[in-house]
């Protein structure tokens, strides 16, 4: 396994972080320990979470991945907990989930309830690293390449958040903070504030980045390569889209048919280009998904790959993708079908 460290911090991560957004529903608590176990064995010491998992969830099932998380760190014990990163995330507001909590903010009371919440789900006494699953203004996120809404009744609340984690931090509930699914002028705030006030300074971002989104290298790629703040890529495989399973259709008990309103990736051009990208892995001696994988760890912009599965075959297959490295030349064809169809799937 390769590691890395996390900017502005000692903190080392393997360069293949654990998804768990599977566990507690298209994962059983018995599977999600073995794809626990089997990342471990194989030098993954980096885990991310987030308070509203598992992905599809809903009421009855919300939080059962941290519980899930929090047995296996109980069954392994404190002594290997020290060994782990744990990081996990906040909701934020416009998403329909008032089951979570209400109102879904980022004031003082909603991070107390939250982090406290998850402490417990996880059976452990800090988190590692603590992120916004997304801003608490409404902006372009989801699906939407131009600027198409700007929330102009928010109200900057940098400061204030920043606060009350230099609090919890000195507490020693968390230990480093990050932002998910940001833009620019979010990650910016956040180091200016952190400048200006001497407070907590975000060392990461979570936002999706694959073959079928590279958004991210418009914009915040540098920002964050300068400023130093890690890029935690999301979905590099694109929901498995980029495994090529769909091409022909879904299959039972997949994501896709799961979630049907999950239709980030199952527009015409993801389709068409995702069918080249299989081709062009073929003709290089590579499955789609070692070139997807291989893809994204290769990119010096970014600092940790999250990867998941809902079996172990799945699992073991994308971890041993980091021994993968793609050619200059298969890294030009890359390029030409990028500009062919670029970023697909916002």
């Amino acid at each position: 396994m390769k590691y890395t460290t996390l900017p502005h911090t000692e903190v080392k991560i393997s360069k293949v972080c654990l998804g768990t957004m599977t566990f507690g529903n298209q994962n059983s608590e018995a599977e999600s320990h073995s794809q626990l176990d089997y990342a471990v064995g194989q030098g993954v010491n980096f885990i991310d979470t987030a308070e509203m998992y598992p992905i599809g969830g809903n009421e009855h099932i919300f939080g059962s991945t941290e519980r899930y998380i929090g047995s296996w760190i109980a069954k392994i014990g404190a002594s290997k907990r020290e060994e782990l990163v744990i990081a996990t995330k906040i909701a934020g507001p416009n998403r329909g989930m008032e089951y979570i909590r209400k109102p879904l903010d980022f004031s003082k009371k909603s991070i107390h309830e939250a982090v406290e919440l998850s402490l417990k789900n996880l059976q452990t006494d800090y988190i590692d690293l603590y992120q916004m699953h997304w801003p608490e203004r409404i902006m372009n996120m989801f699906g939407k390449r131009g600027l198409t809404e700007m929330d102009m009744k928010w109200k900057d609340s940098t400061y204030e958040v920043l606060s009350v984690f230099d609090g919890l931090i000195k507490e020693g509930k968390i230990k480093h903070i990050g932002v998910s699914n940001e833009n620019p002028y979010g990650v910016m705030r956040f180091l200016q504030e952190s400048e200006r006030h001497n407070l907590p300074r975000i060392v990461s971002i979570q936002n999706p980045y694959s073959l079928l989104n590279r958004l991210f290298e418009v914009g915040l790629s540098e920002i964050c390569v300068r400023e130093g703040v890690g890029l935690l890529a999301y979905s590099p495989l694109a929901f498995g889209f980029l495994s090529g399973k769909y091409l022909n259709g879904y299959p039972e008990a997949s994501r896709m048919k799961l979630f049907p309103n999950f239709v980030r990736y199952t527009n015409e051009n993801c389709f068409k280009v995702t069918a080249m990208y299989k081709d062009l892995a073929a003709a290089y001696g590579l499955t789609l998904t070692q070139m997807a994988l291989g893809f994204v760890q290769q990119q010096n912009i970014v600092t940790s790959t999250i990867i998941g599965a809902t079996s172990l075959a799945q699992l073991e297959e994308n971890i041993a993708t980091q021994n993968v490295v793609l050619s200059a030349e298969l890294l030009k064809e890359i390029e030409r079908l990028q500009e062919l169809h670029p970023n697909p799937a916002p």
